[in-house]
């Protein structure tokens, strides 16, 4: 905790009102920041997609292969960035029919690989984890008496789903939009790799600090930094009043 808040107060010492508008008047770091904004909420509004149905299957049911599927959804939080990055490099590389997907992808005028759409995967590799993770508490900790009531009413389990269960789940579904937002936002491996670091491009946050590093822009990527911290600290503020309690404790 005093290493984090020291780390924080020597970025704030570093840096200056200046540095930070002068970053601001970047062409390229405001192309960041709207790419990063428009990514982070497109891939929040796909985990809750994937994350809400999921989530609630396992929370509710037993099958055959569960333990298997809850261990492959862990996943990609125990990987290195780095290995998520490429693996999913290589999985647009495979061929069928003589063409990689990538190629495939390309001939419909919609390039993945290098493109503004692989940022996005590569986020949603990462983040839907954490949502689906989210979202199995939030169903476990919501009584399934309601819908029981509900369903013995004469509503179908779709009806009991859509009018009991989820309107007491939005604390949860907040929690776990707002985390896949955070999660997305401070993604750098898998971008690195699977989209490249090329300005006016695939250029978000993440890959603005190491860009301004490696020319030796120091001020400025420390205000770029400064800026993720702010979203991060707005983020923990959201779950901390409106989320669900012990998210990732019950999970386990």
């Amino acid at each position: 905790m005093v290493l984090i808040v020291a780390m924080v107060l020597a970025d704030t010492a570093f840096t200056s009102p200046q540095h930070l508008w002068g970053a601001m008047g970047s062409a390229e770091i405001r192309y960041a920041i709207k790419l990063s904004l428009i990514s982070c909420s497109l891939t929040a509004l796909l985990s809750l997609w994937v994350a809400i149905p999921l989530g609630y299957l396992m929370s509710r049911q037993s099958f055959f292969g569960k333990g298997l599927l809850d261990a492959v959804l862990d996943i990609p939080i125990v990987l290195p960035p780095l290995v998520i990055g490429l693996s999913l490099l290589i999985l647009f590389q495979v061929r069928i029919g003589g063409s990689t997907i990538d190629d495939f992808f390309k001939n419909l005028g919609l390039p993945i690989t290098y493109a503004v759409p692989s940022v996005i995967l590569a986020q949603f590799a990462v983040a839907a984890a954490f949502a689906v993770r989210t979202m199995r508490v939030t169903f476990d900790q919501i009584n399934p008496r309601n819908e029981q009531v509900a369903l013995t009413l004469g509503c179908t389990r779709s009806q009991a789903f859509w009018m009991v269960v989820l309107p007491e789940a939005r604390r949860g579904i907040l929690t776990a939009g707002t985390l896949a937002w955070a999660r997305s936002l401070g993604e750098f491996g898998p971008i690195l790799i699977f989209s490249g670091a090329t300005r006016m491009k695939t250029e978000v946050l993440s890959t603005t600090v190491f860009l301004e590093l490696s020319v030796g822009h120091l001020e400025a990527a420390v205000a770029v930094s400064l800026l993720m911290i702010a979203a991060a600290i707005i983020v923990l503020v959201v779950v901390r009043l409106f989320g669900v309690e012990s998210t990732f404790g019950k999970a386990a």
